[in-house]
């Protein structure tokens, strides 16, 4: 149906000073925001996302990402510095990307997509596939050239020649044309070459370089949220926050490998007791926001 203000067109007139204008309708700005929304890939999972739902239950971590995710949001577009949101499984990093790309494409008209960097590479690799017709150029052109950018799970991915060069190739462009991109990982960002469990192991050094001028790096520690109680609240998050913070709690490496996770195990009982149960789960973060 027709929208009744300007019968379809998309403008509407208005008078200004006395003076009769011609502006765009309210139909067609909900109508292109819409299509922002669709076009930022968002997984379904992640659309509720936002600021007012991001919980930080007195967490100081918890509240500068946030304090941080919105000074961003307002400085837009006079930014090109974005955020990398480190920490482990569960506590939000996803969620607090998603928040801030929603309402920079909602409110701010930014153009902008979501990619979790497995999938994106497993499309990029898809493409070479003679029965695919969409090239690699098609779906690197978004990644390369949207506003904002949010790079889900980086360096979860599996290590190889294509993938390094590839990843490089897409923060290097994106880091010419300033061009403002959040990251998320649940590796540490240590400096320590050696550290397999580290963000600087698994992306290499130019690239770590380059991520530490593109983005204010951000560390979220908190309750996991995969471990809420069916219908939880604040109170449950403070109470699993508590036992993490528990003096000779074990505090694994949030991609602690499964020697590592063992060894630490055997060195946390006493003898003829039997292994704790870490609740460490893997997957994306923000899953339950």
């Amino acid at each position: 149906m027709a929208c009744a203000i300007c019968s379809g067109t998309g403008w509407k007139t208005v008078v200004r000073d006395g003076e009769r204008r011609v502006t765009r309708c309210d139909c067609w700005r909900q109508q292109a925001a819409s299509r922002r929304r669709v076009d930022s890939r968002i997984p379904r999972r992640y659309q509720h996302c936002d600021f007012g739902a991001f919980l930080t239950y007195g967490n100081e971590s918890l509240e500068r990402a946030l304090s941080c995710a919105r000074a961003l949001v307002q400085r837009y577009p006079v930014t090109d510095r974005g955020l990398f949101l480190l920490g482990p499984p569960g506590v939000g990093k996803t969620h607090l990307a998603v928040a801030v790309l929603r309402t920079l494409v909602e409110q701010k008209g930014a153009r902008g997509v979501f990619y979790d960097t497995r999938e994106l590479l497993r499309i990029i690799r898809s493409t070479y596939d003679p029965l695919v017709r969409e090239s690699e150029r098609d779906v690197l052109r978004p990644v390369m050239t949207a506003d904002v950018l949010v790079l889900d799970d980086l360096g979860a991915e599996k290590a190889s020649e294509w993938v390094d060069e590839t990843l490089n190739l897409i923060v290097n462009t994106r880091y010419s044309e300033r061009r403002l991109t959040l990251f998320t990982s649940n590796y540490v960002d240590d400096p320590d070459p050696s550290m397999p469990e580290s963000l600087l192991y698994r992306i290499g050094f130019r690239m770590r370089s380059r991520l530490h001028e593109m983005c204010e790096f951000l560390d979220l520690d908190g309750a996991d949220y995969r471990e809420l109680p069916p219908n939880g609240g604040q109170d449950d998050l403070v109470a699993l926050w508590r036992m993490r913070q528990k003096p000779g709690a074990t505090r694994l490496p949030a991609k602690a490998s499964a020697p590592m996770r063992a060894k630490l195990r055997e060195g946390d009982r006493a003898p003829g007791i039997a292994a704790p149960d870490l609740k460490w789960p893997g997957g994306r973060a923000g899953t339950r926001r």
